[in-house]
């Protein structure tokens, strides 16, 4: 039992209680329990197998136990019973948008609604239309959520494999016969959303990796398993696909695997004017070609270059121009995580997340950062417990207050105070000017009126950037991956209106969003548009996030230079035209 494993059973337990209707305080303190859990600083899985979470705030005595009865026995009799008061096929409803825990429970005791299956019949039926607290438009919203989610049936969030993937790769290079291990694929290119993983490993003993391989306890199913291939299940139905070659194939190996199609072809067809055939296996003279032989390629490095080609990254492996940018010289020198001294578009429990913001410091400290964009909600955001005037005010004069606090520890990091303003209907700011201009920069968003036409909301987003106090504008399509479509936008429409008014557009780099999307960022790069690259942390953890950002930032070719959390908090400061700390 991991953390997160703890952590997300408290979770179904605070929605089983919700769907039979239990006391709000009891369910409460359940999701309370989750984030205790996932927040806690030490490894509360061993404090809950050994018994000792006595003292830890949020944990009472009946959550105690029932976190020592899962971390040592992997199991819990009252989740079971709870669970078993429900058919299994009604916990998929909650992967369908829209459909909460009282929405869920309405049409289970109404309806008798217990499955995606069920629901869809319903829903086209027109039953659930005549449901109280639904209606023909709540039913035509669900149907078209239920064939989104059909649609990416067999896809995954980069962010929901990558622990999943550094756990196997680890595990790989461990074994004694491992020479070299790599994912390859889609993840290695930092798609934002992948179907499967490949695996790739240099052996001179295939079949002994193979074994080792599929007997992990990591793994579900066993699809197939031969000499040098084997495919596997993990358990949330990931299919990873492991194939072994030998130390000399493993370049152009690498290379073929992580693709993308489009990719190889290019590279095959730049082999083939050189006399070559190029596979997943090696370069070879072609029949009948006057060529000279080709050497074992160590690193993909030495391929490209004998190939006449500079060495391009993964990342940006999607044939949008990296061959020919390659052969002229013209491979940009990417951004990288290291790079990155600061992010902005973070939240604190002051609105709707999870840690203070002394402990959002903290963590941007032990991360190595040298300042933190601080941008809780505003008003508007009610449902994410926005912050009023006077609240912002308050939170504004308390980020003084700990910047004095740092000055004094001599401390090389400053909190910036901001806030995420809600991009109203209209185009207008949640706050006016007066305010905006206390802040030390602003994020303009947009989270509600998302059905807008694609001209209204385009220039609803302009207006908001025209305002000179908006800094950079925030997830610019409001997309939440494999489970809500962007809005209708014109992406470059807005791309042209902030390069016009040098607003910034972030990368929000929330695995749930990564957006503005990678395919977007050479446009906006072109136009001159500086990335902010952000994570949206809602806790400590999720800064972590900036991974996943500098990964896709490096898919849309971007580098130090267009990045402005590069910058280095001295330089931030003079960017953003901010008053020293007193």
């Amino acid at each position: 039992m991991t953390r997160e494993d703890l952590a997300e059973i408290l979770d179904e337990i605070a929605i089983l209680l919700e769907l039979k209707g239990e006391n709000p305080f009891k369910i409460r303190a359940y999701r309370s329990g989750g984030e205790t859990v996932r927040q806690y600083p030490g490894d509360i899985a061993s404090l809950a197998r050994e018994g000792e979470l006595q003292g830890i705030k949020g944990l009472g005595d009946a959550l105690q136990q029932k976190l020592h009865e899962l971390a040592s026995t992997g199991k819990l009799d009252y989740y079971d019973k709870l669970k078993g008061e429900f058919p299994e096929t009604l916990f998929d409803l909650f992967g369908i948008q829209g459909l909460g825990p009282k929405k869920i429970k309405a049409v289970y005791e109404a309806l008798g609604v217990d499955s995606i299956p069920r629901l869809k019949e319903l829903c086209e039926s027109g039953e659930i239309a005549e449901l109280s607290g639904f209606g023909k438009k709540t039913a035509e919203k669900i149907l078209e959520a239920i064939a989104f989610k059909e649609e990416n049936a067999d896809r995954f969030r980069l962010g929901d494999v990558a622990s999943s993937v550094m756990m196997i790769i680890d595990a790989l290079k461990q074994h004694p016969d491992c020479l070299r291990a790599e994912a390859a694929g889609s993840f290695r290119r930092a798609k934002e959303t992948v179907h499967d993983i490949d695996f790739l490993v240099a052996s001179s003993q295939p079949e002994a990796l193979i074994e080792y391989f599929v007997d992990q306890e990591w793994v579900s199913r066993i699809i197939a398993q031969g000499a040098t291939k084997a495919s596997i299940n993990l358990e949330n139905g990931l299919q990873c696909d492991l194939r072994v070659v030998s130390n000399d194939e493993y370049a152009c190996a690498l290379a073929y695997f992580t693709g993308s199609k489009e990719h190889n072809v290019a590279m095959r067809g730049r082999a083939l004017e050189r006399g070559y055939s190029l596979n997943e296996y090696r370069l070879a003279v072609k029949e009948g070609a006057d060529a000279e032989a080709p050497p074992v390629f160590e690193t993909e490095d030495e391929l490209y270059q004998f190939l006449g080609l500079d060495y391009v990254p993964p990342e940006m492996r999607e044939n949008t121009g990296e061959v020919e940018a390659a052969s002229e010289g013209d491979i940009p020198e990417l951004v990288k995580l290291e790079n990155l001294r600061g992010t902005f578009h973070n939240h604190t429990t002051a609105s709707d997340g999870q840690n203070s913001l002394r402990e959002m410091a903290e963590a941007a400290i032990d991360l190595g950062l040298q300042y933190l964009g601080i941008a809780d909600h505003s008003k508007s955001s009610f449902q994410a417990n926005g912050l009023n005037e006077s609240r912002l005010r308050s939170q504004i004069s308390e980020i003084a207050s700990l910047n004095s606090e740092y000055k004094t520890q001599g401390q090389n990091f400053r909190l910036i105070a901001g806030n995420e303003v809600d991009i109203l209907k209209d185009g207008s700011l949640d706050f006016d000017d007066e305010l905006l201009d206390e802040l030390d920069y602003v994020v303009a968003s947009v989270h509600n009126a998302m059905t807008l036409s694609e001209s209204d909301m385009t220039d609803r987003i302009i207006r908001a950037v025209q305002n000179p106090r908006v800094t950079m504008l925030g997830h610019l399509t409001g997309r939440l991956l494999l489970k809500r479509e962007p809005y209708a936008v014109d992406v470059a429409a807005v791309i042209e209106a902030c390069a016009e008014t040098r607003t910034i557009i972030e990368l929000n780099c929330s695995p749930w969003r990564l957006d503005m999307d990678w395919r977007w960022w050479k446009f906006a790069k072109e136009k001159g548009v500086k990335c902010s690259i952000n994570p949206d942390a809602h806790r400590a953890s999720s800064l972590e996030y900036l991974w996943f950002g500098a990964s896709i930032a490096r898919k849309g070719w971007l580098t130090r230079r267009d990045v402005v959390n590069t910058l280095t908090r001295h330089e931030i400061e003079a960017f953003l035209d901010l008053d020293p700390v007193s």
